[in-house]
């Protein structure tokens, strides 16, 4: 299956995004921030990206913004996950190059399918 990396500064989001793809069959890896995100991007190449935007350093905008950017990196789909929900907020972050943007709160089912899309 796919190799996914979830982004998020918040341990009980990452812990709920793991435990919702727990049984997928996908590998799952995980970052606290926009830099560790960067760095795992870079050397674990993931197939998708649930990255978070509300983080210390920097946010998600700007690490969806750099891995679009990047040749290497410029293939992975990022999926939006934040509580930011204003219309202005999911077509910046599309602007981005995002591939999809949920808002929190989210069900499983709406993260799922999401995934499923993207890859």
């Amino acid at each position: 299956m796919s190799k996914i990396l979830v982004v998020d500064d918040s341990p009980t989001a990452r812990a709920f995004m793991v435990d919702t793809l727990a049984g997928t069959g996908h590998h799952i890896l995980t970052a606290v921030d926009g830099e560790e995100a960067l760095r795992k991007a870079s050397t674990e190449r993931p197939d998708l990206i649930l990255l978070d935007v509300v983080m210390p350093g920097k946010n998600g905008f700007h690490v969806c913004r750099q891995l679009k950017a990047e040749a290497t990196t410029q293939g992975i789909k990022i999926i939006l996950v934040t509580s930011k929900n204003q219309q202005s907020d999911r077509m910046w972050g599309l602007k981005q190059g995002a591939d999809a943007y949920l808002a929190k709160p989210f069900d499983t089912a709406e993260l799922l399918v999401t995934i499923a899309k993207c890859l």
